[in-house]
């Protein structure tokens, strides 16, 4: 049954906030995070293969150990939004924003009227009828977020008209698709990039709208919090999985004594 977003109240709050990126589809590691004291999570949907139904035992395992489950989307497709809802997802992901239209296309997916189309059903997220559909929708659209991720030359050049959009939550920066469409791929320190990504905060500073930034370098997350961010994502379980073992091993591997 869908419960108050605790990412949405700490933010209010004026609390920091550490999220990761789920990338190996396992509700088990979805709870790991959890328990391992982050904030939130984001099942990718974009780069990851999940199906339905391990998608929703995701959100499950999320819910059971306090943590707020996003999940990104492929795309702007009304009926991959709707079905990732009534999964239980407590916000998605839009990657690839460009513009204010798409914007209100992602908003108009995901919450009921008057604030949106998006379809009604029962099922998990209304306690198969422990809420009414009325109770349900008026808590959907103030507790579900929409998150649009700036990922692109058009996102940034658009960013004001983006953010001011009614619905848009939240904005996650994408260094290394931009990168690419700004013609240095991979360079995701480079100054343009950079410059870029500072334009999309101050931005949504000017606007109330969360930005989350991606620490990549040293001294980063401290620039970024002085700066009066609060919303952090520090990269995927994937990523974080492996430097770990790799670690753990290099702790024993040539050093015991022949």
């Amino acid at each position: 049954m869908l419960q108050t977003n605790k990412l949405r109240t700490r933010l209010a709050a004026g609390q920091r906030v550490y999220g990761l990126i789920n990338s190996v589809p396992a509700p088990l590691l979805v709870e790991m995070i959890g328990y391992a004291g982050y904030d939130f999570v984001i099942l990718d949907l974009e780069h990851a293969g999940v199906d339905p139904q391990m998608l929703e035992n995701m959100i499950r395992a999320a819910e059971s150990c306090g943590l707020t489950p996003l999940v990104r989307v492929p795309g702007i497709k009304p009926d991959t939004i709707l079905r990732v809802l009534d999964a239980g997802a407590m916000g998605i992901v839009v990657p690839r924003v460009q513009d204010s239209e798409q914007a209100r296309q992602a908003v108009r997916a995901s919450r009921y009227h008057p604030l949106g189309e998006r379809g009604i059903s029962g099922g998990r997220t209304t306690g198969f009828g422990t809420l009414d559909l009325q109770e349900y929708m008026a808590l959907a659209n103030r507790e579900i977020m929409v998150v649009a991720m700036i990922e692109d030359r058009a996102g940034v050049e658009n960013i004001d008209t983006i953010v001011a959009v009614p619905g848009i939550d939240m904005v996650l920066e994408g260094a290394i698709d931009l990168s690419q469409s700004l013609g240095i791929p991979g360079q995701a320190q480079h100054s343009d990039v950079q410059a870029a990504i500072h334009r999309v905060a101050a931005a949504c500073a000017a606007q109330g709208v969360a930005f989350c930034a991606i620490p990549r370098v040293d001294g980063q997350h401290e620039a970024w919090c002085e700066a009066g961010v609060r919303t952090f994502l520090l990269g995927d379980d994937r990523g974080v999985a492996f430097r770990a073992l790799k670690t753990h091993l290099g702790n024993y591997r040539g050093k015991a004594s022949t």
